[in-house]
């Protein structure tokens, strides 16, 4: 599996759990309860991360002419989980789009946007993203069980494998 097929293995993983957590909350005003010391809801977390993918996989590597506005993503407020789902429906489409036009030796190459006014290399940047993505959906499942009470999982996280892996035993 090369790295761009594990990158979109586990990208597309963590917006699944993302949908499942977003649909777990049996009340969905829940998903924008503040909570002391949490600086984020899981509604705009949803939105912070449907925008990232958007932006830098969808409108970077894709083309798909996504325009973000990052602010709005911390701003908004009691958006209906209907309208959240969608956006992680769109990020997922985003995540495809960016990474299956990716040509291997673009791995190496800087990605077309400076990250924080530096040039990093696009296959480092893919590595970033999914582990800004999997730090997101924790978040959204902390916040979960502490506002519904609820301390089930919304389902095991199955590994994403390289090809190189083989079977013990």
């Amino acid at each position: 599996m090369s790295l761009t097929a594990t990158v979109e293995a586990m990208l597309l993983r963590e917006l699944a759990t993302l949908r499942r957590e977003l649909e777990a909350y049996h009340d969905e005003r829940l998903i924008w309860c503040e909570l002391p010391g949490l600086p984020n809801t899981a509604g705009t977390l949803a939105l912070h991360l449907a925008g990232n993918l958007q932006h830098y996989l969808g409108a970077r590597l894709g083309g798909t002419g996504y325009v973000r506005d990052r602010p709005a993503e911390f701003s908004r407020s009691d958006v209906p989980r209907a309208e959240l789902l969608a956006e992680v429906d769109r990020a997922t489409a985003a995540v495809s789009i960016g990474l299956r036009g990716l040509a291997p030796d673009q791995l190496e190459s800087d990605f077309p946007e400076p990250i924080a006014a530096t040039a990093v290399p696009t296959g480092d940047y893919l590595l970033q993203l999914v582990a800004h993505a999997a730090f997101h959906v924790g978040q959204v499942d902390y916040h979960r069980r502490a506002v519904t009470g609820d301390s089930r999982s919304v389902g095991p996280l199955q590994p994403v494998l390289p090809a190189v892996a083989r079977r013990m035993g």
